[in-house]
């Protein structure tokens, strides 16, 4: 099944989606580890991990686009991505659109922000008028060349105009052919429940985040699954389980001027390129390259065997 239908699949299905964030080709990896079953690249995390900035709109369109295409091949689940704005207008939307789906997306926020956009639990937030976004939505779905490709709405106007706003929002853009509705930033879980009144359990596919530190309450994912919600987001938990590990581990190695007592807080060395694949590396050197390069690489193809099993 393409990851596209697979995706739009996982959406359409009774069971919630659950989409941890990935901020980089490893984070991805991890999480697919883990076994979820989808993963979403998460803006904030990706202008972190490039530009140690915040997600404010500092990103250009070049950098997420590469940066989503090797997050696509790292990982064999499906991956969603982050378009912010579709980086322009309606036209604008048109090349975002083709450009995630050539780096092998099989879907693709696209938020009612104005730019620079900022990450939704941000203060200082501005939307564009909701006919605007209808339109981007609309060309969104003419562009996309794969009918599966998800196309995933956002709407950010809670901050501003309250959760009638959202709904009205919200049901314009599912009726301009949006996959989901994402409905960024709710406040409590008495906001979640109307979404749920009044969206999800119409029919209309609806997601929500639950963003560490954020505004919206963290609900289980079965108490938000009971409300209809077709999928929830967690987008910066990894980037915040990183950046804490590595803050710790180097504070402790300045502090005690060696790194002998953090090797409890890191993975092995034989461990870690387990994770990143260097056994598979190893077999298919065993297979492709000449009986005389690996001797003189391994000394022998049992030598070859040996590092595969040890990691190294």
């Amino acid at each position: 099944m393409k990851k596209t239908t697979l995706l739009k699949k996982m959406i359409n299905d009774p069971e919630i989606l659950v989409m941890p964030g990935a901020y980089d080709c490893l984070s991805a990896k991890i999480i697919e580890m883990a076994g979820f079953e989808a993963v979403q690249v998460s803006g904030y995390g990706v202008s972190a991990c490039l530009l140690g900035q915040p997600d404010v709109g500092l990103l250009s369109f070049d950098e997420v686009i590469r940066h989503t295409h090797n997050i696509c091949n790292a990982v064999s689940i499906p991956v969603m991505g982050d378009g912010d704005t579709g980086y322009g207008n309606a036209i604008n939307v048109i090349r975002t659109i083709r450009e995630f789906e050539q780096a092998g997306a099989a879907g693709m926020n696209l938020e009612d922000q104005i730019w620079p956009k900022r990450c939704g639990h941000m203060s200082g937030k501005e939307v564009i008028p909701a006919e605007e976004m209808v339109k981007k939505i609309e060309a969104a779905v003419w562009a996309r060349q794969d009918p599966d490709f998800v196309i995933n709405a956002r709407t950010d106007a809670g901050a501003m105009y309250g959760p009638e706003e959202v709904v009205r929002r919200a049901e314009l853009y599912w009726k301009a052919g949006a996959t989901v509705i994402f409905l960024e930033a709710a406040q409590t879980v008495d906001e979640i429940k109307f979404y749920s009144a009044r969206l999800a359990r119409k029919g209309i596919r609806c997601s929500v985040n639950m963003l560490d530190g954020g505004r919206t309450p963290l609900l289980k994912f079965k108490e938000l699954e009971e409300m209809g919600f077709a999928r929830v987001s967690v987008p910066v938990m990894t980037i915040y389980a990183a950046a804490k590990g590595v803050y710790d581990t180097v504070n402790q190695l300045y502090r005690e001027g060696t790194n002998k007592n953090v090797q409890d807080k890191i993975f092995p060395f034989a461990e870690f390129n387990k994770l990143i694949g260097l056994p598979q590396i190893r077999e298919l050197e065993s297979r492709f390259l000449p009986p005389e390069r690996i001797a003189e690489k391994y000394g022998s193809i049992d030598e070859l065997r040996k590092n595969q099993e040890q990691g190294r």
